[in-house]
């Protein structure tokens, strides 16, 4: 169960750099086959543009960043290209921890904990723990995470608090669920990237999102930029938001 906490508010408008980005990160696969490699090969190379991203969203001064690391889907891939992605989440971790605590990033994992490898878990919470202080941007990676499941275990926490007489059921509002997300402790995106030019966002932060701004990229994840981000920043500040209400 998350830790409940009073939801961060979100940026109140859509002028300069949007304080909260996510990112599907997609394109991988297809990367590697358009070069004749295994696509094992393009999510190795997809671990070099998390660091490349990361570092400039530090540089633009992006507050919150959110990466879809591993959805509760991609359990269905070949066992092979599942064991390969944890292999290189573990590598990940091993390699970039040091380097994330230097850089003053705090890391979070967001998902379910469940179905991990326990040294993977191990290795989350020490990460965790290490870089818990540090302020300057806030990566977050969504692991074995599902927005549809993410609402659903939202539910049966409060489902469960009201039977055991703890919770009204007629207090229950769009506020408390958001106490009761995996994400509880950030605030809505802004902007939502995707790479790869697909045009869905595949069960990725559906609560969070009602108002976020979309932008699809066609650049394939492995050859993402900082000057890819930097347009898709441009895009959303020409953006007018206006959360359901009408322009002033």
């Amino acid at each position: 169960m998350p830790t409940v906490v009073a939801p961060v508010p979100a940026t109140p408008d859509g002028s300069g750099v949007p304080r909260h980005v996510a990112i599907i990160m997609d394109g991988n696969g297809r990367w590697a086959k358009a070069r004749g490699l295994p696509r094992t090969a393009g999510h190795r190379r997809g671990v070099d543009t998390v660091r490349e991203i990361v570092r400039a969203s530090g540089e633009l001064g992006i507050e919150y960043l959110t990466l879809f690391g591993f959805s509760t889907e991609n359990w269905k891939r070949p066992l092979e290209e599942v064991n390969f992605l944890m292999g290189l989440l573990r590598h990940y971790l091993r390699a970039e921890l040091e380097t994330l605590a230097k850089e003053g990033a705090r890391l979070r994992i967001v998902g379910e904990r469940e179905g991990l490898a326990a040294d993977i878990v191990d290795m989350i919470k020490a990460a965790e723990d290490r870089t818990r202080a540090n302020a300057r941007i806030n990566l977050s990676i969504a692991l074995n995470y599902g927005g549809r499941a993410d609402i659903v275990q939202a539910a049966r926490h409060m489902a469960a608090a009201a039977a055991r007489g703890e919770l009204p059921p007629d207090a229950i509002d769009e506020r408390l669920l958001e106490r009761h997300l995996l994400t509880c402790e950030l605030p809505e995106p802004d902007l939502l990237i995707r790479t790869g030019g697909e045009q869905r966002i595949s069960n990725f932060l559906l609560w969070q999102s009602a108002y976020t701004e979309l932008v699809f990229s066609d650049a394939l994840w492995p050859d993402f930029s900082k000057a890819d981000l930097e347009h898709a920043i441009a895009e959303f500040r020409r953006r007018e938001r206006r959360y359901g209400a009408v322009a002033g």
